[in-house]
């Protein structure tokens, strides 16, 4: 029996949640934006309140036990072992592969990323006037994958960084090392710098699958690639912005730091207290959450998958269910799919942000009971006649 309650959270109507404040004095149920509904695990608050009851907030830098609980976390959850001068703190992932585009590439260089992908990598790109190039992920039936001669093909255009969403959001693949490898031969014959945000990494719902970092697959991948993690999804706590890049090439790790200066802030002081307690004490917190997700993403399957016009792909990571509506819009005449279960009272992500329409994304980072309000709102809609 878990010790963590998941079927009760804190209200957040009323608060200051962008996620809740959306459909504020109207009857939707947020399932959007990527945070959970959870209160954040009990050590990670116990520190915080403690840090906050010393009272001085003057500047700080990482300390070593912190460093030491990111490198431990790391290692006993994806088998990889970094070194400390590797890190470079940061105060989100976004933040992250702006960062990377901008120390890699120059005005008009290309910057690849498949799609659909989670909306900022699809526009990180222009901040820096330098071009998008995409390729589709594609479904097989099954789940989805690389279509490897897209990729190819949009990688000769002139592509100076590879940008990889693993776990992917908000397809909810965990790319196994074939894929992985395949990438990495990808980028060694175009010459090109990885940049992996691998945010998702502590959310794989499969306790057989184990997340692997594309750099940890040997030392020359490692050398040219810039793996961006954070304890922001898995404890959830974005809020306190709190990131990091795992940069293991010196001169690339140059090149990025050089390209923060003058523009990036310290990381707040709490989120690096709030990520030392997440790596090192919060394991036991995460193993039951995972436990609620992986039981709300079968349930969110069942559902989906029997309803006319719907489906999904099994979820292998993140709290995220992309729903391919096409068949729902061609039947019902209706134009936007997010529109229509808007109105139904569940408010979900649109997929032309993420560079697909005519599918949803939906948050299922809550208790199984508002889970099961909105999967019933879903099934009335859709089966509703006239």
């Amino acid at each position: 029996m878990s010790a963590f309650d998941f079927t009760a959270c804190p209200d957040r109507a009323g608060s200051d949640s962008i996620k809740w404040r959306r459909y504020a004095g109207r009857d939707v149920i947020p399932m959007w934006v990527a945070d959970m509904d959870f209160a954040a695990p009990p050590p990670v608050l116990e520190a915080l309140q403690a840090r906050i009851a010393h009272g001085v907030f003057g500047y700080a830098d990482p300390w070593p036990s912190l460093v030491e609980a990111v490198q431990a976390g790391i290692a006993r959850d994806h088998g990889w072992h970094i070194e400390p001068d590797w890190l470079v703190w940061l105060p989100g992932v976004v933040t992250g592969f702006n960062v990377a585009v901008r120390a890699v590439g120059q005005a008009g260089d290309g910057v690849f990323t498949a799609t659909p992908v989670y909306p900022p990598f699809l526009h990180a790109p222009g901040n820096f006037g330098q071009r998008l190039l995409t390729a589709p992920l594609v479904h097989d039936g099954r789940r989805w994958g690389w279509d490897w001669p897209a990729t190819e093909a949009a990688l000769a255009d002139g592509a100076r960084l590879f940008m990889l969403c693993n776990p992917h959001n908000p397809v909810g693949r965990v790319f196994d090392r074939d894929e992985l490898t395949r990438i990495a031969e990808l980028a060694g014959r175009h010459d090109l710098v990885i940049c992996s945000d691998e945010i998702h990494c502590g959310l794989v719902l499969d306790p057989t699958t184990q997340h692997t970092p594309i750099a940890a697959l040997d030392d020359t991948v490692a050398r040219r690639t810039i793996t961006l993690m954070a304890p922001s999804k898995t404890w959830n706590i974005p809020a306190l912005y709190c990131a990091f890049a795992i940069i293991p090439d010196a001169g690339l790790r140059a090149r990025y730091k050089r390209a923060m200066a003058g523009i990036v802030p310290h990381v707040n002081v709490l989120g690096l207290v709030g990520a030392e307690v997440a790596y090192r004490d919060c394991d036991p917190w995460r193993q039951a959450l995972l436990a609620t997700l992986r039981s709300n993403a079968a349930r969110v399957a069942s559902v989906i998958n029997q309803l006319p016009g719907l489906a999904m792909a099994p979820v292998e990571a993140t709290y995220l269910a992309w729903i391919d509506c096409r068949g729902l819009l061609a039947a019902r005449g209706v134009p936007n799919a997010a529109a229509f279960f808007e109105a139904a009272g569940v408010g979900l992500s649109d997929g032309k942000d993420f560079g697909l329409p005519g599918f949803v994304r939906l948050n299922f980072g809550c208790p199984p009971q508002r889970l099961e309000e909105a999967l019933q709102r879903i099934h009335r809609a859709v089966t509703a006649t006239g």
